[in-house]
């Protein structure tokens, strides 16, 4: 199983018993978990725009959050969430956008027309994609997981100017790789399956992303991931 390259020290998450962070002092925080694909689309559009000074992380442990997460930051008590300008907003898609919109740094979305208009549609898609490869993990998973993994493979025939999903990486790209690395995990590892066979855009897809910092310093230990799966979909013994 490969193994995480050199990554910066996280910070811990906070828990039931840490203190909350001021909130509204004029500091942008995003709320994540380390181990949420949700929290880590926006975190990968965060780090791609060179934003680290400019939005603050604050990691919390989903499974012994802190009760102030929802009674006093955001009372739907999920991740990610951004509080900024005297306002906490949530929803990883809207996030991402809102990101790319709100603050300086390299653009995420295509100004071309018709670029714009293929990435809404793959923004559109991409919870009927985790949909379908979630619930293909609870019968033929290699079978009925294909389709899904089809649609991305020609999805990235779409434009030829570069190896992502819009030619050049964008929050399109943010939005699915987080999914799409535990997936393909998960199907290497258990199912002994590997999602790039006979789709050579995914393979070089994924190999380009695996080349972004933006990205890989957002990855986890690739055995949680299965632990995860295991934990979640297979008989207890």
């Amino acid at each position: 199983m490969a193994t995480l390259g050199v990554q910066a020290v996280r910070p811990p998450p906070l828990t039931s018993t840490s203190d909350q962070p001021p909130l509204f002092d004029g500091t942008t925080r995003l709320y994540i978990d380390y181990a949420c694909p949700y929290a880590q689309r926006v975190w990968i559009a965060r780090n791609y725009k060179g934003l680290q000074d400019k939005i603050k992380l604050v990691p919390i442990n989903l499974q012994n959050r802190p009760a102030w997460y929802k009674e006093k930051v955001y009372p739907e008590n999920k991740v990610p969430s951004l509080e900024h300008s005297g306002k906490v907003l949530g929803e990883s898609l809207d996030l991402i956008k809102y990101v790319d919109a709100n603050f300086e740094g390299t653009p995420l979305f295509p100004g071309d027309p018709a670029k714009k208009e293929f990435g809404e549609q793959l923004i559109s898609y991409s919870d009927t994609f985790n949909k379908d490869l979630f619930s293909s993990l609870k019968g033929d998973a290699v079978q009925q997981a294909s389709p899904a993994f089809e649609y991305l493979e020609n999805a990235l025939g779409k434009f030829d100017d570069g190896p992502f999903l819009l030619g050049q990486f964008s929050l399109v790209d943010a939005a699915y790789i987080p999914f799409v690395e535990r997936f393909q995990i998960v199907f290497a590892e258990v199912f002994k399956h590997d999602i790039t066979e006979g789709r050579p855009k995914l393979a070089t897809w994924i190999e380009e992303v695996n080349k972004i910092d933006a990205y890989t310093e957002t990855r986890i230990d690739p055995q949680e991931i299965v632990d995860k799966y295991k934990k979640r979909f297979l008989p207890q013994q």
